[in-house]
């Protein structure tokens, strides 16, 4: 262990060294300095210092601000955060389900993505529109916000859709010049943001339980990032063998090398989206249970109690998302028929598995199960905050599972990034 992380910094202190990478590097660290300095610019007709009490006693508005990246709390122009975007996003990998035609534009390159990136952009608008208001309505009822005329609701309402537009623009010129995934990235500086105080708030809580339950919370996360580490790290080898082809008049003889099939192929994402999805309803019913209506404010009140992430249901129901999320974007990721039809052309095939369809079945059966592993690790990761408060009775949801899984795999993920950039300079220039 202590060689891997020497050699992580020597990777790390190399590629400072280089002037493409380093240009990628402070290009992201500007984009996610602009997002943390839009996160303190206050949204008007807001009591922040009661919404940052209501917010740390309060475990649904807690984990939303989570996926906000920390502005939620600050009720700051950018309070939505990348909410919309990510069910934007949700809506049509599920409407590919639905139409044909949206796999379709997927498989047509640079042109089928530019053109579902921008009706992805498209329906964001009006998503963030709804969930600024909900939000407005919401936090009204709890006594949060102050009465604003239709007026002022459509100004912060405008303000809220541009910030969470502008924070699709800075991930997006993260994409583009900057190094990793920009959604990840600015959900990523939220959380960590956040750290020093959950931290603060989890000494502070501890010195009013037993040392016994401060231990077993400390380990219980030592334990949760070193699983993360191991199953982000673990793959499954499948053989493949090259028949002999000849090259420049030469005989080459059979090769053998191998597929990594991946036990978390879809990363973060299926846990971004279950989140996000599981945030949409209890907003929603917060906002219709102050109709004046009693039937339809009472089943709003229901549902908000069904879906308390402290109960049994709601984290039943999280574990299921993840794991179908998980399944889901993996065949995304990884398409066994693509890949079958790649080998074939290339003379690859696995020993003892006919070429096309075969292979494609076993790459499918294969990939089922390893991608079990990897979702029911993501399930229970997901709802280790109530767990863990269960058995140790300290409530820190921002130092909970979803967080250090996002903020582990971003890490990870930078530095296989960082590496791959170093070694293609090596090469390049060596």
């Amino acid at each position: 262990m202590p060689s891997k992380i020497y050699k992580a910094l020597l990777t790390y202190k190399e590629a400072l060294k280089i002037p493409q990478v380093r240009k990628k590097l402070l290009f992201t660290v500007f984009i996610l300095f602009w997002f943390r300095l839009l996160a303190h610019l206050p949204a008007p007709g807001i009591d922040a210092s009661m919404l940052k009490n209501f917010f740390s006693q309060n475990q649904f508005f807690a984990l939303l601000d989570i996926f906000s990246g920390g502005t939620l709390a600050n009720f700051s122009l950018i309070a939505l955060g990348l909410n919309p975007y990510i069910n934007a996003l949700v809506m049509f990998q599920l409407l590919g389900f639905v139409f044909p035609q949206i796999n379709e534009l997927r498989k047509e390159g640079e042109y089928g993505r530019k053109k579902l990136a921008q009706w992805t952009r498209m329906l964001t608008i009006p998503l963030s529109a709804m969930q600024a208001v909900g939000m407005y309505f919401l936090l009204r009822g709890q006594g949060l916000v102050n009465q604003l005329s239709v007026a002022q609701i459509a100004f912060l309402v405008i303000s809220m859709v541009a910030g969470t537009m502008i924070l699709v623009f800075l991930g997006e010129l993260v994409n583009q010049y900057g190094v990793g995934n920009g959604i990840s990235l600015i959900i990523f500086t939220g959380i960590v943001s956040r750290y020093p105080i959950s931290i603060y708030q989890f000494l502070s809580t501890s010195q009013q339980v037993n040392f016994f339950q401060v231990i077993t919370f400390v380990v219980l996360a030592v334990l949760l990032i070193t699983g993360i580490v191991l199953v982000d790290e673990s793959f499954l080898k499948v053989p493949i063998q090259y028949a002999r082809r000849i090259s420049g008049g030469r005989t080459m003889g059979s090769q053998q090398s191998y597929l990594p099939l991946k036990v978390n192929a879809s990363g973060v994402m299926p846990i971004i989206f279950a989140s996000s999805l599981m945030i949409l309803p209890s907003m929603l019913s917060g906002f219709v249970e102050r109709v004046q209506n009693e039937s339809i404010a009472g089943i709003a009140q229901a549902v908000v109690a069904f879906l308390n992430p402290s109960s049994l249901p709601y984290n039943l129901i999280y574990f299921f998302l993840v794991v179908l999320f998980t399944y889901f974007y993996t065949t995304v990721v990884f398409n066994p028929e693509e890949v079958s039809e790649q080998l074939r052309k290339s003379g690859g095939f696995i020993p003892g598995v006919r070429p096309g369809v075969s292979t494609k079945n076993r790459l499918s059966f294969l990939l089922s199960r390893v991608t079990i592993i990897g979702a029911v690790f993501l399930g229970l990761v997901a709802v280790l905050p109530s767990l863990g408060q269960a058995v140790t009775g300290i409530s820190a949801i921002t130092l909970g599972g979803t967080s250090i899984l996002i903020v582990v795999s971003v890490i990870l993920e930078l530095h296989r990034l960082l590496d791959n950039l170093v070694q293609t300079w090596r090469y390049d220039n060596y």
